[in-house]
């Protein structure tokens, strides 16, 4: 086992990468937020002149901020493609409702006994606003913007899944790699950036209208840094663009590796695995990790390159369990048996490619293939005790989360509960080994590097050979964890490099290896 680092350690170790993301973190922010209050005020103005509007206003401004992030950020790919741009609107969507709102009731909370003074010294409209109106109203705005900021804050977190970077990039990675360490890193520092920002417009919002000039000079600054940041980063030339998952950054089997094995040093773009496939077919990105059974590697017409130095270990996946879950589940093993070795490796990226690209639904893709197998029965009407089958939150855990649930209730009088979409690695482990769930498909892979993180020579040892890596893995899941890995199901979906075909036949590339010398020439 290697030596674990303390939090202080791995900060240290991360301090340059640390430093980045915060700055990014706060870039994101200042702007959306400054966006949000150029959009946000003037509209609570628009509606506390004409109230008829408020409530569609304010009712549309509520309906986007309900939109859940991750969908939002999904919607913005196909207009604004990855990176800091849909981020930036993602964000200036969710400060709106609480500036525009905050907006309306300060001004229309106005004594109208002082608008009708003031209208009587001879003030027009104008005036009254900006003389009047706004500095009474100004603590009520500021509270609104004190709001947004706050929320943009933990938000922003979200912004890694689009490649704008951000301390998502920590928190997401962490919670896919098992690394306590790497999603304190993250979440630490997002939540002192919180406490920080809703301090300072605290303070601004008890100071006078000259101290709040400054302010905004200062902020309306750092928003062009930022800005001027963000558009000279973005024009950095870069012959392969490349974007990797936050658990393939923290790899042996992924950016490390290439690194250290390749001698490849892509300075990736940190994005999620539910929108890379889909930047790669449309050339915002040249080269992805992704795994070798997904179906969009047939559907965008991506061609994997070859590992001819052999980092990516075998993965072949099989369920998890407890050894007493066994035993109190008596038949169990022989049922989720059953799919053992009847899932190739093609045969899995067809059922992939049905859920991903044909949309059919995990269950019916479930239950043809069983069906197809002789495996499917009509399910019984279980009485009997609950067995809790977990899954990752990719399109074949889905799926087989379905098959064992099919399985477990055609062949037993066990009832089931699916709880799938549960993260990466580390939640669902944590899940089954805190009694939240009783099973889950993982990867021989992900348990050897991940989970039990054994010293190099180890690793070098068992993983160039399946067997080896999958009776290594069973063995001391078992001494460490009281966990028992079943029989496999026969697929192998190991990280894959992949770039689109048309791309990598016209630089001639089929390798990892003449990749790295590709991207060596000047």
């Amino acid at each position: 086992m290697t030596q674990q680092q303390s939090l202080w350690q791995f900060m240290m170790s991360q301090q340059e990468k640390l430093l980045v993301q915060i700055g990014q973190h706060l870039g994101l922010t200042f702007l959306s937020l400054l966006l949000a209050i150029v959009v946000g005020i003037p509209l609570g103005v628009l509606i506390s002149r004409r109230r008829r509007l408020a409530a569609s206003v304010l009712g549309t401004a509520g309906i986007l901020q309900t939109v859940p992030s991750i969908a939002l950020l999904g919607f913005m790919i196909p207009l604004f493609g990855i990176g800091a741009t849909p981020a930036i609107i993602a964000l200036l969507i969710y400060a709106l409702l609480p500036i525009i709102r905050n907006t309306y009731t300060g001004i229309t909370g106005v004594d109208p006994v002082v608008i009708e003074a003031a209208t009587a010294l001879g003030m027009n409209k104008t005036q009254r606003l900006f003389k009047v109106e706004f500095p009474l109203a100004m603590p009520v705005i500021i509270a609104g913007i004190r709001t947004a900021a706050v929320i943009n804050v933990g938000v922003a977190t979200l912004a890694s899944f689009v490649a704008a970077g951000g301390l998502g990039e920590f928190i997401f990675g962490g919670i896919s790699l098992n690394n306590t360490n790497m999603i304190l890193a993250g979440a630490i520092p997002a939540a002192v950036l919180a406490v920080l920002l809703d301090f300072i417009i605290g303070y601004l919002q008890k100071s006078t209208l000259k101290n709040l000039r400054r302010a905004f000079y200062i902020i309306c600054a750092i928003v062009v840094v930022t800005g001027l940041y963000f558009i000279f980063s973005a024009k950095a030339e870069r012959k392969i663009i490349a974007g990797f998952t936050p658990e393939f950054m923290g790899r042996q089997d992924g950016d490390l590796g290439l690194r250290s094995v390749y001698g490849l040093k892509l300075n990736p773009l940190v994005v999620s695995d539910a929108v890379m496939y889909e930047a790669a077919y449309q050339g915002k990105l040249d080269l992805i990790s992704g795994y070798s059974t997904d179906g969009r590697i047939k559907a965008f017409d991506l061609v994997v390159l070859e590992d001819d130095k052999t980092i990516f270990p075998p993965y072949y996946a099989a369920p998890i369990i407890k050894t007493q879950t066994l035993k109190k589940f008596p038949g169990l093993e022989e049922t989720l048996n059953l799919l053992a070795g009847k899932i190739n490796d093609s045969i899995m990226t067809d059922l992939n490619y049905k859920t991903e690209l044909l949309n059919q639904t995990p269950e019916k893709v479930a239950k043809d293939f069983l069906v197809s197998q002789g495996l499917y029965k009509k399910a019984n009407q279980g009485n009997g005790e609950t067995i809790r089958i977990g899954s990752k939150i990719f399109g074949e855990q889905y799926i087989l989360a379905e098959m064992y649930q099919m399985l477990i209730e055609g062949n037993t009088n066990y009832k089931v509960e699916t709880k799938t979409g549960l993260g990466g690695t580390k939640i669902c482990f944590d899940a089954l080994m805190n009694d939240g769930i009783d099973l889950y498909p993982e990867y021989t892979g992900t348990g050897l590097l991940v989970l039990l993180k054994p010293s190099e020579q180890t690793i070098k040892e068992v993983s160039k050979d399946s067997r080896k890596t999958y009776e290594y893995v069973q063995r001391e899941f078992q001494k460490q964890y009281q966990l028992q890995w079943l029989k496999p199901i026969g697929f192998n979906n190991a990280y894959a490099l992949m770039m689109r075909r048309t791309q990598a036949k016209q630089l001639h590339i089929r390798t990892i290896s003449q990749l790295t010398e590709y991207c060596a020439k000047d």
